[in-house]
């Protein structure tokens, strides 16, 4: 039973729970930055919930059933309100126990609740069955929503599926599905398309945004032999690759198949109700029957009518359904709460494995650092000021959009007055533009070597940015990725609390990577890594 009525919810009932069982088939990934600054009436999985036809039938059975409790005991329509506020909050559940009964579900929770319920209902005792429903629903309420919540914690990493993929052929090109694509094919990927197969570059040169994959913000580099994966975007250039792998066997597909069959796995303690509850309810049902009648077989004295109503009393307060729904519900909540702050739990059996675990991994860019390049230093050479350098280097990155272009744009805090000519975006190497009648080169140390440019060599993690002006190396700006300010705070903290080993993984490169941590205190660490990559973390 549902209060959403969004499709693909994955709710079911089994007789194995004693109560209904939702788990979230896909949870969806979301913006955690927008909910953060948001109210909770700002959710769509909530505002979803209040829309839908369950919900409005529940409030309207919910308002009767106060109606009534408000209701003199005499008053001759305290009865029928009682009764159709009983069939809004649980006319489902009690459909659902008929339609399982047919089917052969004679113990499942659904059976459960309808006989305690209307067993309260035959006894006078209709406060007791209406409040009875009513805390189920309530249970339900929050369980779907925190479900719904979770799934959105994954939606997002959706959007790397790549959509189409523009096959070369002798007639031309043809826009066709990923999953037609054979082995060795050509295809062609043009700029702001996704990557849809594995696959290597036989024509063409660009930068490709990894981020999805390897969670690094700068973009990569390729040209003609290189290597590309499914999932990444293709920013700049025109390229021709020739497909290596199948798209049932790419990078993409084996990250969503890893997410879409994270949810089953649940949780032992989530195991144990599911087994209790399957003996549990056949039990308590046999229980209540013998109850019922064989005190009147045995007893002189006993009274068929009495004991009928002490077995009904007994199914009214032996129904575990608080319990049931309370396991589910704290790891779904668990999911969805951890979800809201950004963190991915793939399922029950990784959150209760929280409890005894020793060893913690962390990614690096955007969880550990901030996931924006800055400029951290910057030197002068030949005569030129350090306000000289910024100044040349930000006049020509002024019309790249590149992530190193936009940290140099913003480290100079001055208007870019000065206008560019015969500017010239070099991929792979960085920019170059006459600016007040001087040639204006930054870029990269490949760059450097490309125009015969003197220069010494850097041992530095960071990223260098090299300005040349009229040909001769003016000065350098050292970029790189900051950590963030509570990361070192947050690292000690669990140590103190016993975590004895602390991982970093990230798919940027070893120096960047042990920079990093060793400003943050750890000591494991594993770089240039990417999805299909698998780690062995020894002790």
């Amino acid at each position: 039973m549902q209060f959403s009525n969004n499709a693909p919810q994955s709710c079911e009932t089994t007789a194995k729970s004693c109560c209904t069982r939702c788990k979230p088939a896909v949870p969806e990934v979301h913006d955690h930055h927008d909910e953060h600054h948001s109210s909770i009436f700002d959710d769509a999985s909530l505002k979803e919930m209040l829309r839908s036809w369950h919900f409005i039938t529940f409030c309207i059975g919910t308002g009767l059933f106060i109606i009534a409790l408000l209701m003199d005991e005499s008053h001759p329509l305290m009865f029928w309100t009682y009764l159709l506020s009983f069939l809004l909050i649980g006319g489902e559940i009690l459909f659902m126990a008929l339609t399982n009964l047919f089917k052969g579900k004679l113990f499942d929770e659904n059976f459960l609740m309808g006989l305690a319920t209307v067993g309260a209902f035959s006894i006078g005792e209709y406060p007791e069955g209406v409040s009875v429903m009513l805390f189920f629903r309530v249970g339900e309420f929050f369980q779907d929503l925190a479900v719904a919540r979770s799934r959105k914690s994954i939606t997002k990493l959706m959007d790397i599926r790549p959509d189409f993929a523009n096959l070369q052929t002798a007639n031309g090109e043809q826009k066709v599905s990923p999953s037609d694509v054979s082995l060795h094919s050509r295809i062609i990927i043009k700029p702001g398309e996704k990557i849809p197969l594995d696959g290597i570059i036989i024509e063409g040169r660009s930068t490709l945004d990894t981020s999805a994959l390897t969670g690094e913000s700068l973009p990569k580099e390729v040209s003609q032999g290189a290597e590309v994966l499914s999932g990444s975007i293709n920013k700049t250039g025109l390229l021709i690759v020739e497909t290596t792998k199948l798209f049932a066997d790419s990078t993409v597909s084996k990250i969503l198949d890893l997410v879409q069959n994270a949810s089953g796995k649940k949780a032992k303690t989530e195991q144990f109700i599911t087994h209790f509850a399957k003996y549990y309810t056949p039990f308590v049902v046999i229980s209540a029957a013998l109850l019922a009648f064989l005190p009147p077989l045995f007893m002189h004295d006993a009274l068929l009518s009495d004991w009928f109503r002490r077995s009904l009393v007994f199914l009214v307060v032996s129904c575990p359904c608080a319990l049931v729904v309370s396991i589910p519900l704290s790891f779904f909540g668990g999911i969805g709460g951890a979800s809201k702050n950004g963190i991915l739990v793939k399922g029950g059996n990784f959150l209760e494995a929280l409890n005894s675990v020793d060893t913690i991994v962390f990614d690096k860019t955007g969880t550990l650092t901030k996931g924006i390049f800055s400029v951290t230093s910057i030197t002068a050479l030949q005569g030129h000021t350090q306000e000289d350098v910024l100044r040349f280097a930000a006049l020509a990155e002024m019309h790249s959009n590149h992530p190193i272009a936009l940290s140099i744009k913003r480290a100079y805090t001055k208007p870019l007055e000065v206008s560019t000519h015969a500017y010239e975006e070099l991929a792979g190497y960085g920019v170059k533009a006459l600016i007040e009648g001087r040639s204006i080169l930054a870029g990269n140390e490949k760059l450097l070597q490309e125009q015969n440019i003197a220069y010494e060599r850097l041992q530095t993690p960071d990223t260098i940015v090299y300005v040349v002006v009229e040909g001769v190396l003016a000065g350098y700006l050292t970029i790189a990725d900051e950590p963030k300010e509570d990361s070192i705070s947050a690292i000690a903290a669990l140590k103190a609390l016993g975590i004895q080993k602390i991982v970093m993984l990230t798919g940027d490169n070893k120096a960047s990577a042990y920079k990093v941590a060793q400003q943050l205190g750890i000591t494991h660490v594993e770089a240039e890594l990417l999805p299909r990559i698998v780690v062995a973390l020894n002790a």
